[in-house]
């Protein structure tokens, strides 16, 4: 069923809608769920130029920590992990970890998901302290399986991917890999409508 722009489901109420409108809505579903990457791309250009104090800007930290994550033989699934990890900071100035996760929860191992979920308390362990708080936050997670690899991925990926000189591999390197890393949802209640 090819749906037009004045193609719409009927009902003003979710309660009275029917199998005819969820066609209408489910055509509509597939071409936007597989325009997500260029949607995510977009987001993340906002990044571009946002220093927030830091020594390189939003932009150049996630492809730095991404480029030492490829560069280290990570699986393409993780290194849009540590690409995406910060691209919350937009929206979510005090819970970007939780926004990167969602948007990277049906796509991504749930030890990946974990990692991109906590790493902001697990990366506090650098700072907190020199802003009154508790540096060692993570401690709570010890002893759990999320614990040494969210820990990794903050002490080899996430803190050193401030510098200025390193030699960061651009934008364009890494979205065919968001693409594939997109293309399906491993972790989603709609698997019936998946592009």
């Amino acid at each position: 069923m090819e749906t037009t722009e004045q193609t719409r489901a009927t009902f003003r109420d979710m309660q009275q809608s029917t199998a005819d409108d969820w066609k209408i809505i489910g055509a509509e579903f597939k071409p936007y769920a597989a325009a997500l990457p260029d949607r995510v791309l977009a987001h993340l250009r906002l990044l571009d130029g946002d220093c927030g104090g830091f020594p390189v800007d939003r932009l150049t930290h996630s492809l730095q920590t991404a480029t030492r994550a490829h560069r280290d033989g990570r699986d393409e699934e993780y290194v849009i992990c540590a690409l995406l990890h910060d691209i919350g900071d937009t929206l979510g100035s005090f819970n970007h970890p939780d926004i990167a996760a969602a948007i990277l929860k049906p796509f991504v191992s749930p030890e990946n998901h974990a990692i991109v979920e906590k790493h902001g308390i697990f990366q506090g362990y650098y700072f907190f302290h020199h802003l009154g708080m508790d540096r060692n936050l993570r401690d709570q997670f010890a002893g759990q399986a999320l614990y040494d690899a969210t820990l990794e991925f903050c002490e080899k990926y996430d803190a050193p991917a401030f510098d200025p000189e390193y030699d960061t591999l651009p934008l364009a390197f890494f979205e065919p890999m968001l693409r594939r890393v997109m293309a399906r949802p491993k972790n989603t209640i709609y698997k019936t409508v998946s592009p």
